[in-house]
């Protein structure tokens, strides 16, 4: 059995690297063995609706759903947590799921990012305005779908989820390279305040550039083909299946 570890970001940067040592060893060893840590802000132990089996991340509400990695990606962590606002305070409730393909060097391949978020209760005025013009249809929900760039030293927004997801990565010991990326967002019902997102990333194609592929850029005018592969990749990088719909 696999050893998962949920939340480790409740242990200091020491405490996180010497339990990923200890659990890697584990894993290589195929040792029967489940280790789950639960944060502190749930209200008690298996509060969450959602957690992890194999390359399966499961939700039993918001949606109810399966979404399914490839066997090759390595669960790395989740993360729960509030996003927050200087002005708001805390408005948004967020459970991140993280997987990583990468070499034995611990070079990221690809990275797969499963979350479901939704505003508090305490700010009824919130709800999400996705605008995108490109859409995708993924076990027969609709997503909001856009693309990015991104380089290896990026920074990320303080207390922002991609800082959260860089986090578990560096715990660890995963070597970020430039990559781009795929992001699919569903809105789970028309209240559109809760959500569930997609996210998939690549290395660049050879040759190119965060900065070449920008606008402006040496190969802006590639960006367009490119894009329309990786989407079609990131469509097919996850797949949702439903309850008694032949996903377990």
């Amino acid at each position: 059995m696999t050893v998962i570890i949920n939340s480790p970001r409740m242990f200091s940067q020491t405490g996180q690297r010497w339990l990923y040592r200890f659990v890697d060893r584990l894993n290589g060893q195929r040792t029967a063995l489940a280790v789950l840590l639960s944060l502190p802000f749930a209200a008690a132990a298996g509060a969450s609706e959602r957690n992890v089996v194999a390359n399966t991340v499961i939700s039993r509400h918001d949606p109810v759903v399966q979404i399914r990695v490839p066997k090759s990606a390595q669960y790395v962590g989740t993360e729960r947590f509030m996003l927050r606002d200087p002005k708001l305070g805390d408005f948004d409730e967020c459970e991140l799921f993280a997987f990583v393909e990468a070499r034995k060097s611990k070079e990221v391949r690809k990275l797969y990012w499963v979350q479901f978020e939704s505003y508090l209760p305490s700010h009824p005025e919130l709800h999400h305005s996705y605008d995108s013009p490109i859409h995708a249809a993924l076990g027969g929900m609709d997503f909001f779908v856009d693309t990015w760039v991104t380089a290896n030293d990026s920074k990320s927004d303080p207390g922002s989820d991609t800082e959260h997801y860089y986090a578990l990565l560096d715990a660890r010991g995963f070597k970020r390279r430039d990559m781009m990326g795929v992001r699919f967002v569903h809105l789970t019902d028309s209240t559109k305040r809760r959500e569930l997102m997609i996210i998939y990333r690549e290395p660049l194609p050879a040759g190119y550039t965060p900065a070449s592929l920008a606008k402006g850029g040496r190969d802006y005018a590639d960006w367009a083909s490119i894009k329309r592969g990786l989407i079609e990749r990131g469509e097919h990088s996850t797949k949702i299946l439903f309850p008694g719909a032949g996903g377990q």
